[in-house]
């Protein structure tokens, strides 16, 4: 269909709808813009997005004004696609950009087999007599350019019907005036020599553009298909069919088919599915998805449970409140979609100045075409042909399409040489402005599994290894999360648990049993209490001591007597407190962010020397804060390794996720540091510092290069020097460039981080 074009609508209409449809084709950042462009031009369309990292597009439109089919043609009109009509659309999409890459593999090996002989026999046999050398190469060639190379002029002439232009304008250009410049001299050599010209040809710059072109996109390509979906991990964390009480019988009912008001069953280790509240049964539910806290939570009547978090040993059941889209795992889901995107990297800017560069280069050929007619005496048209084609030999691309790309992947292996995985350009391109980190505390300033820290025993009628066998015996049937933190402590001494009887747990207070005659308990202060064994001044002083130190204080007692305390913490990591430094010193403010009480957070940022931090944080909470430093004109890096999160991850300028952290925290991260060693955090983002200036050296010489090679190409030297840019000078002169800006990409293999 011809699209009408027209300023987008300023307001929303009441019947508006917003739907989100996968994007095919899209190879660029600005891709992403010519598809968001269109798609807000396209009438009944009140507002648009298109997101390059996911490759989703979401439209908010009139459906009684434009139907998605004629979306879809507005998009196809310049040579990109959605998918509108599919069961499972993101499968559509995966499965396309799996059969594209394939074919652009398959592609760019021909090219290159095919490209390696006309280059060799370009470099041969170039002042050779023989008219047939040149057949070949042309034979050769015809297909790395038409063929092989056909997307670039397909591209290039959709968005010339819009009057755009971009990389692949440049590459088409070139591309096909050298090899239709050299055709002409293939078949008409006599031509040139009339006129006292050596009748060169430029088959093989012409294939070994096409041939470059297409391997910088096969690497952009395989690094982007080898990445997961982060949204479809999220998604399975939810139950595909959820067990349902229905008076005295238990029925099995499709996640989509709950209603608020169900009575849902959860089982030992299931997940739950939805959200709602606890009305029969306790257990302890795994809410580190939520809080990012690894303690599980006690859940009884009336405790609220979320959906995507994963029961421990008890059973309940618990009525459905929030079911869909209303739950907060399907919130975290939405935000992800919402806020996961690409923040326009460097390329998006060089395909920019090439939308201008590419009518400048036409121009100027023109131009100087034009002048040599007219002031080139008897040779006006033979000087006028050679100038204004080598213009456009000299003005190839190449150097310009390398300039990023390479400097990228020499950054993208170094990050790995030094335990850092990089998804992308992006983070690297933008990991540089940083002035604020924020952290998550559990599993990234602190190792993320509770342990023993603190074993002391106060008074041992029978002996200590007596009462740790029977300490170990209690602990190994409790079913507190905490108490397997004490097992493991008293296994590695050796020690076996012995054999007691008349065990007990006792919900919210611990856990207690008999041996030989006495009775045990190990739990908190509340259980301590109630069994009326007195608590003297110097334990109450070691509790509130250790408590201060942000540990949870278990006591081990008997009927008489408090026999032991034990202290549980999460500790923090070695190396934490000097990576924090080390961005204090790069003049970067670091943040905490926790779901732990604020006693606990106070101590891990003393400890760790952050100096601003927050508690008691949902993951929501988190999103917020990073969007309030990003308001406040901050660059903002988060560092996290949980589902809670995976928001605030794809809020964030550069997102950093911690190596043994959760896989969606890996997805959503841009960056993932393969150690979880926060020192890695300042590495990366010096790396980003040193990467970016190598792109813009880069991309600074691809402009020189143009900036004097044009003029030169154009004769302006010929008045005052009688000299005329030879185009297979020129056609070297644009490989050296490529050289250059290569060889200078390869200098940070060896830079220090």
């Amino acid at each position: 269909m011809d699209t009408i074009f027209r300023e987008p609508t300023p307001k929303t209409s009441a019947s508006d709808i917003k739907k989100t449809y996968p994007v095919l084709e899209m190879s660029c950042a600005a891709c992403a813009v010519s598809v968001e462009s269109m798609l807000k031009h396209t009438p009944g369309v009140s507002d648009a997005g298109v997101n390059y990292a996911n490759q989703n597009a979401w439209v908010q439109f009139n459906p009684k004004v434009v139907s998605p089919q004629e979306l879809q043609s507005a998009v196809r009109s310049i040579g990109y696609d959605i998918v509108i009509d599919a069961e499972d659309p993101l499968q559509v999409q995966e499965e396309a950009q799996r059969d594209y890459y394939e074919s652009l593999k398959k592609r760019t090996i021909l090219a290159i087999v095919l490209s390696v002989p006309v280059v060799l026999i370009g470099m041969s046999v170039m002042d050779s007599a023989e008219g047939y050398w040149n057949y070949i190469m042309m034979v050769l060639s015809a297909p790395v350019i038409f063929w092989l190379g056909r997307s670039y002029f397909i591209n290039a002439w959709k968005q010339a019907r819009h009057g755009n232009a971009n990389m692949d304008t440049l590459v088409a250009l070139s591309t096909g005036i050298a090899f239709l410049f050299s055709a002409f001299t293939t078949f008409n050599p006599h031509f040139w020599m009339m006129r006292g010209q050596h009748p060169h040809v430029y088959f093989e710059a012409a294939a070994v553009i096409i041939a470059f072109i297409s391997l910088g996109k096969l690497l952009e390509e395989r690094a982007k298909s080898t990445t997961s979906s982060a949204i479809k991990k999220l998604m399975g964390l939810q139950p595909k069919t959820v067990r349902i009480i229905d008076g005295e019988t238990e029925r099995d009912l499709p996640i989509a088919d709950v209603q608020p008001g169900n009575i849902v069953l959860v089982r030992p280790g299931e997940r739950i599915p939805v959200d709602g509240v606890v009305v029969m049964g306790s257990s302890f539910i795994d809410e580190s998805m939520i809080s990012g806290e690894p303690i599980p939570v006690e859940k009884t009547m009336g405790g609220a449970v979320f959906a995507g978090t994963i029961n421990q040993k008890g059973s309940f059941r618990f009525r459905a409140e929030k079911v869909g889209a209303n739950t907060v795992l399907a919130r975290i889901i939405q935000t992800v979609q919402e806020a996961q995107g690409s923040k326009a990297p460097v390329q998006r800017l060089v395909d920019k100045i090439a939308g201008i560069f590419v009518p400048v280069v036409l121009g100027i050929s023109v131009l100087t075409f034009i002048t040599w007619m007219v002031v080139g005496g008897p040779n006006a048209l033979t000087t006028a042909l050679l100038t204004s084609v080598t213009v456009l030999v000299i003005a190839c691309p190449c150097a310009l399409g390398l300039a990023t790309p390479t400097a990228i992947m020499v950054g993208v292996g170094k990050g790995a040489e030094n335990n850092i995985l990089i998804k992308d350009a992006e983070s690297l391109e933008l990991g540089y402005k940083v002035n604020a980190v924020v952290l998550d505390k559990t599993g990234t300033i602190t190792e993320g599994k509770p342990v023993v820290t603190d074993l002391h025993w106060l008074s041992i009628p029978n002996g200590q290894n007596q009462l740790e066998s029977v300490l170990y015996a209690l602990e190994s049937q409790s079913e507190h999360p905490l108490a397997e933190a004490v097992t493991e402590h008293i296994k590695q001494k050796g020690i076996a648990a012995a054999s007691v009887n008349s065990f007990e747990s006792i919900t919210g207070y611990g856990v207690q049993a008999q041996y030989d005659g006495v009775t045990y308990v190990v739990g908190n202060r509340k259980l301590i209490e109630k069994q009326n064994v007195a608590l003297n001044d110097q334990v109450e002083r070691e509790a509130d001591w250790l408590r201060e130190m942000a540990k949870t204080v278990v006591f081990f007692a008997s009927n008489e007597q408090i026999l032991a305390i034990i202290a549980i913490a999460d500790p923090v990591k070695q190396t934490s407190r000097q990576a924090v430094d080390k961005l204090h010193q790069q003049g970067i403010d670091v943040y905490m962010l926790t779901g732990d009480n604020p006693q606990t957070a106070a101590a891990v940022a003393h400890q760790t020397g952050i100096r601003h931090f927050q508690a008691d944080v949902l993951p929501s909470d988190k999103a917020s804060f990073v969007k309030q430093l990003q308001a406040n004109g901050k660059v903002v890096a988060m560092v996290g390794d949980g589902i809670n999160d995976s928001e605030a991850l794809a809020q964030a300028d550069v997102s950093i996720a911690m190596g043994k952290g959760s896989d969606i925290a890996m997805d959503v991260a841009k960056m993932t540091l393969i150690t979880s060693d926060l020192t890695s955090v300042p590495k990366a983002l010096r790396l980003s510092r040193k990467t970016v200036a190598t792109i813009r050296q880069n991309l600074f010489w691809a402009f020189i290069y143009n900036l004097v090679g044009i003029p030169i190409a154009a004769g302006v030297l010929y008045p005052g020097f009688g000299f005329l840019l030879n185009p297979m000078i020129a056609g070297a002169a644009m490989a050296l460039s490529s050289v250059s800006v290569v060889t200078n990409s390869l200098r940070l293999r060896v830079t220090d981080l």
